[in-house]
């Protein structure tokens, strides 16, 4: 039987915030974009592996008996599918336990990830922007890449999740939520829209490790008016 090795952050239990249920979460390490409000940049370079697959399911595994009412595994990251064969080999096993999976993804991936969404009861799809400047401006990225992913995970029935990150001076208004809601049509099984206000409790960790923040002098979104926009979202 395979065992792969793998990079893995850190890996967090008894979640109740990455998707149904109690959820241990685990966050691979890598990512090949940068948002420019992620809060996790020490993440982004994969360091090197520091598990095996075997390991990594008998640590799951002791939490089972809590995965309960749709409760299980989140894969996070980083970006959870750069590491694919690990992720692959590790959901096969954890399938073989009957444990609910969730992949929690930006969907910055160039190559072919059906093989993996077989083993995915349920998706957490990061929304970084809906144009082709404003994806590339926010995440350095090219969003013709993330809309090919869409293409594949549009060829399964599997529940869909999506976050959309509301900052200010960058996406909080009216025309955005529009377009929003626009793009939101050519994904398949949407479930739950979740608008997550940005925040800055991640910003000491570009000061630890001496990468400059685009978004220093931005303020914590409004919450209320986050929510004001959501409702104006859910309307239209």
């Amino acid at each position: 039987m395979t065992n792969y090795s793998g990079s893995i952050s850190k890996i967090e239990s008894f979640s109740k915030f990455d998707g149904p249920g109690i959820r241990s979460v685990v966050f691979l390490s890598g990512c090949n974009l940068r948002c420019k409000y992620c809060h996790n940049p020490e993440m982004w370079k994969k360091e090197s592996d520091n598990i095996t697959s075997d390991e990594l399911v008998e640590k799951l595994l002791r939490n089972k008996p809590y995965f309960k009412n749709g409760g299980g595994v989140t894969f996070s990251g980083g970006e959870p599918l750069l590491q694919k064969e690990f992720l692959l080999d590790v959901m096969k096993k954890l399938k073989e336990e009957d444990i609910n999976i969730t992949l929690d993804t930006a969907g910055y991936v160039s190559f072919d990830v059906s093989d993996v969404l077989k083993y995915v009861d349920l998706v957490l799809l990061d929304i970084k922007h809906v144009e082709r400047c404003g994806y590339h401006s926010l995440t350095g990225g090219d969003i013709s890449v993330f809309e090919k992913f869409i293409d594949i995970i549009n060829k399964f029935n599997i529940p869909i999740w999506i976050r959309q990150v509301i900052v200010p001076g960058i996406n909080d208004n009216i025309l955005y939520m529009e377009k929003l809601k626009k793009y939101l049509k050519r994904i398949n099984n949407i479930e739950k829209i979740e608008f997550l206000p940005f925040h800055r409790m991640g910003f000491s960790k570009y000061e630890e490790l001496g990468i400059d923040n685009p978004l220093k002098d931005t303020p914590a979104m409004d919450k209320d008016k986050c929510e004001e926009l959501y409702n104006y979202f859910l309307k239209i």
